[in-house]
């Protein structure tokens, strides 16, 4: 398996966690190719209203995203795991280009080819304006928040 993306299904609470991590890791770097290359070639996603196959797609959906979603900053917290699946919640906090600031609350499905690449990702998400006061996530989980089990505060 050249394009194995250890740890592998099934996964077990280690396994699970180091997934959810690197998902977050990703996400933070907001480099759209990066990112893709988590997912199979053919991977189907649907994200809020929008349905998405494959890596082309995936690309092009993150690079608008990352375009009007400025300053993204993602929490995720492993909320349960089976098998090839991993159930994750999740918030980022965003600005607009106008300077209004959200945090966005989710909730994502993940399954897993052999090779432990996403080959199915399901996101519900919703948006909750908040003051730049409010914030609390300023970039990637630093260092010392990283073994705490991923907890994030609901709200």
């Amino acid at each position: 398996m050249s394009d194995a993306r250890p740890p592998l299904p099934p996964f077990d609470l280690d396994g699970a966690l180091a997934k959810v991590q690197a998902a977050e890791d990703a996400w933070n770097t907001r480099d759209p190719h990066r990112v893709a290359l988590a997912y199979t070639e053919d991977s189907v996603w649907r994200n809020r209203d929008v349905f998405l196959t494959g890596r082309a797609e995936i690309i092009d959906f993150l690079t608008a995203k990352w375009e009007r979603e400025l300053d993204y900053a993602l929490r995720k917290s492993l909320w349960s795991f089976g098998g090839n699946r991993i159930a994750v919640r999740f918030q980022y906090e965003w600005h607009d280009a106008q300077g209004r600031w959200f945090r966005s609350y989710g909730n994502e499905l993940w399954e897993f080819s052999d090779n432990g690449l996403m080959c199915r990702r399901e996101a519900s998400i919703d948006d909750v304006p908040i003051e730049e006061a409010e914030r609390r996530h300023f970039g990637p989980r630093p260092a010392d928040e990283r073994d705490q089990g991923h907890d994030i505060p609901l709200a």
